[in-house]
């Protein structure tokens, strides 16, 4: 209701010709669903709403008309997304199941404070915001998302209206691409204005609900940062670049304590108190205000000037205002002077290319290193002992590899060890892969035994998945690494990645490989006497391991080692479920809890029997058998960039890095990024990695007459219960009418007919399994805000689709009309990818 009324505000809007344009946008939208109900193309249903309902003649009209659908509809779903915002304390119960405060009833309930103590003495929630071209929305609209939604929630209609009239002349659109710096300095906005203040919110919560047990030195929650870091495919990415986002990040801290200690001074104005405060705001202002002054504060300085002053009003002033210092101490400990990790990646096939040429330009390696196997490499790469001059190697990328881990040691000088600790592998198959960085590292500067980094691997497609275990026991027997890894207090971090792995292995089987990848990477690291953690690298959706990210982490058994919970946040997901202070504290406490909950009081549904897990295993081999023979499809791809936008993702300018890892050579799933790979799916509302290879196996579980053990399967574990939850989810934003035409296809009907039936064979056994009558009907806030959302961008994808149409069937050389059809797809892809919040 909140919504109709507030969108009546949008004829004031200043478009041109804005008041017919949103009566003739509501009429469009009832003229699609009819349309649609009788089987009509997007085609069809637009050229026959241009003939009932204008008087349109020329081409330049019609075009004009549907510009202005697409920006009307583009803040409608602003409109939406800040009425959601208002509301989020009304939707969700904030101190309810999964919060802190529920926490605080269960260990009372259960006399689990001993427990607890003892959890928290080295758990974490790591949080880590990537620069995943997902977010289309500018930092100018995400403001005014921000403002609107204060508005609403206030009730305050002028306000309303005005920032309305502010979005009407406010552009959407990134004229040029972002720099990575560019899309660090965007990402620290909500550093600064979201995570440090709802970290600071859960602290003081935990300090008030567990007094005595909730410590500062353990740090319960961490930031972690991709932009200016991750170099995977991103040939933006440079060794100064690194440097400047390091210090882009230690300035983003400083500022926000600056902020922090001036609001303290208006309280803190007692005797050996108001000194000290004055004189810790002077060090940190000459941080930020003064031009080229030399960093010198740190983070001990800063902790000790704060502790003293706690130390003075505890003895002296009774306490009075305490909690103020007390929060600062513990937002210091958190995020000393990096604010968040900044992480280093590279794809495995950079450092074998660089090693080999380390190998024919200098003597630090044998010369024929390129033709020896795994094992005498590893060899090689042990004995050396010489630092790598970069000039030596000519190729800028090579130059730049070794750079970067140089400065890596500057970052940790002056931002500490916590600023920069960490460098990913894509792509790691192997030992190998893992000893070529560890010897690059010594190559670029870094003495034995001082190397104060975490190699991590990144394990993504299913065989990797599977040979992961063996890889890490290869390591383990290696002395000179096991050597490594206790001078890293005997904590190996290993990155598992949920895109890659549903984009090769389908839904399903992408998750159970995770999950039994867990358990096996478990039982090794602990028989070598390794703390293993677990990095998750999720997207939004449930296709790249999404969707309830809590509920996955509550449903892990006692066999997977439960450390910490790490994970990536990305694009709109940022934006969506970290976009102000009450979400983000919200799902936040969400993954503390079932982290520390996992621990404390598992659910006795968390742990697989014998027979539940032959029947996963069992659905997961049916559906990656399924999936594979769609996928090995020659005109799978093919049918992609045919029926959807993919082909002009990279004309979005949302990020910097490109939509395939080689950019020159023929597009193929492998080098396909996730990103437009989910999202061009999500764009025509069909959603395929979501729940693929889901119907074919329950329906074969059926026919052999297993259905009972599936059944068993679902009530008795949280794991699989979670994965059919998110795979609804999928399914509930499909929607199959938009690109019905294609069903007669001379090429490629065969395949839209063949992912219609596994929709409807996926949805029809889901919901016998449930015992639902309609898809997330368990769920009604979030099946209503799906269903609001459908219709807001139904003019969206239709539109998009009669673009995609018109410019197949261009047979004339015009083009300016074809630019104008290329101009709409791009432009609608905006408003689809806003309004699905997770669906990329």
């Amino acid at each position: 209701m909140k919504f109709q009324l507030y969108n009546s505000l949008f004829t004031s809007l200043p478009f041109h010709r804005v008041e017919k344009t949103g009566v003739l946008l509501s009429l469009f939208l009832l003229h699609l669903e009819e349309g649609f109900a009788k089987n009509k193309s997007p085609k069809e249903i637009v050229e026959s709403f241009m003939g009932q309902y204008t008087t349109y003649t020329t081409q330049e009209e019609k075009f004009n008309l549907l510009f202005r659908f697409i920006q009307y509809a583009e803040r409608q779903v602003v409109l939406f997304d800040a009425l959601e915002d208002a509301a989020f304390e009304h939707i969700h119960d904030i101190k309810g199941p999964g919060t802190v405060k529920h926490l605080q009833s269960e260990v009372i309930y259960e006399q689990a404070q001993k427990q607890l103590a003892e959890k928290l003495k080295d758990f974490s929630v790591r949080v880590v915001l990537t620069a995943h071209p997902t977010q289309f929305y500018p930092n100018s609209v995400l403001g005014i998302i921000h403002d609107l939604a204060q508005s609403l929630k206030r009730e305050h209609t002028t306000e309303v209206n005005s920032y309305l009239q502010q979005l009407g002349i406010t552009p959407f659109l990134k004229k040029e691409r972002p720099s990575p710096h560019d899309e660090a300095v965007n990402l620290t906005w909500f550093l600064e204005h979201v995570f440090y203040p709802a970290a600071g919110n859960i602290l003081s919560a935990m300090r008030q609900y567990f007094p005595g047990i909730a410590n500062f030195k353990n740090p319960l929650i961490r930031l972690g940062f991709w932009p200016g870091g991750d170099r995977d495919g991103n040939p933006y990415v440079k060794v100064d670049t690194t440097v400047k986002v390091a210090e882009v990040l230690r300035a983003s801290i400083i500022v926000s304590y600056y902020r922090d200690v001036r609001e303290m001074k208006r309280r803190l104005t007692f005797k050996g108190v108001e000194g000290p405060i004055a004189e810790l705001e002077k060090k940190l202002y000459n941080h930020i205000f003064i031009p080229g002054y030399q960093a010198d504060i740190t983070k001990e300085e800063i902790l000790e000037a704060l502790q003293n002053v706690r130390t003075t009003i505890l003895e002296q002033h009774n306490g009075l205002f305490v909690s103020h210092v007390e929060d600062l101490i513990a937002k210091v400990e958190l995020f000393g002077l990096f604010f968040a990790s900044l992480d280093i990646r590279q794809d495995s096939s950079v450092h074998n290319a660089l090693l080999e040429s380390i190998a024919e330009k200098t003597d630090v390696l044998p010369g024929q290193y390129a033709s020896l196997s795994d094992s005498e490499k590893i060899r090689s790469l042990l004995q050396a002992n010489k630092e790598v001059d970069p000039s030596q190697l000519g190729d800028e990328l090579f130059q730049d590899t070794l750079d970067t881990m140089k400065a890596v040691r500057s970052i940790q000088q002056i931002n500490g060890e916590d600023g920069c600790h960490r460098y990913i592998i894509s792509h790691s198959t192997s030992a190998l892969s893992v000893l070529e960085v560890y010897a690059l590292f010594h190559m670029s500067g870094w003495k034995k035994g001082q190397l104060s980094v975490d190699i991590v691997p990144l394990f993504e497609t299913i065989d990797d998945l599977k040979a992961a275990p063996h890889v890490m026991r290869e390591l383990y027997n290696i002395p000179e690494y096991k050597e490594h890894l206790k001078n890293r207090r005997s904590i190996q971090t290993i990155m598992l990645g949920f895109s890659d792995g549903t984009k090769d292995g389908g839904y399903l089987m992408a998750n159970w490989s995770i999950y039994k990848a867990k358990e096996e990477l478990t039982r090794v690291s602990r028989e070598n006497d390794i703390e293993v953690v677990f990095f998750d690298g999720r997207g939004g959706p449930p296709a790249r391991g999404g969707g309830k990210t809590h509920q996955f982490y509550k449903s892990m058994g006692p066999n997977i080692e439960n450390k910490e919970i790490q994970l990536t946040v990305q694009g709109q997901t940022i934006s969506s479920n970290f976009g102000n202070i009450d979400s983000a504290r919200y799902n936040m406490e969400q993954l503390i809890h079932a982290g520390i909950s996992n621990a404390l009081f598992r659910d006795a549904n968390s742990k697989l029997s014998p027979e539940n897990e032959a029947t996963l295993r069992e659905l997961a081999d049916e559906s990656y058998r399924a999936f594979g023979k769609v996928k090995n499809n020659p005109i799978f791809l093919e049918y992609l960039n045919f029926a959807s936008p993919l082909k002009y993702y990279s004309e979005t300018n949302i990020a910097s890095r490109p939509s395939k890892r080689n950019k020159d050579k023929k597009l193929t799933l492998d080098d396909l990024r996730a990103v437009p790979y989910v999202g061009s799916w999500s764009q025509i509302k069909q959603n395929l990695p979501g729940y693929y290879g889901v119907g074919l196996a329950l329906e074969k579980m059926e026919k052999e007459g297993k259905w009972e053990m599936v059944q068993q399967l679902y009530n008795n574990s949280l794991f699989f219960k979670t994965l059919i939850a998110n795979s609804e989810m999928s399914m509930s934003k499909s929607y199959f009418p938009l690109t019905a035409y294609l069903a007669h296809h001379p090429e490629y009907g065969a395949l839209w007919n063949d992912f219609y039936e596994e929709y409807e064979r996926s949805k029809k056994y889901v919901l016998r399994l449930t015992g639902k009558e309609e898809l997330m009907d368990d769920k009604p806030v979030g099946k209503l805000s799906i269903n609001m959302r459908q219709r807001i961008e139904l003019p969206l994808t239709t539109i998009q689709q009669y673009a995609l149409i018109q410019l197949r069937e261009q047979t004339q050389e015009d083009e300016q009309l074809l630019k104008t059809y290329e101009k709409l797809i791009v432009r609608c892809s905006f408003g689809i990818i806003n309004a699905e919040r997770n669906s990329a």
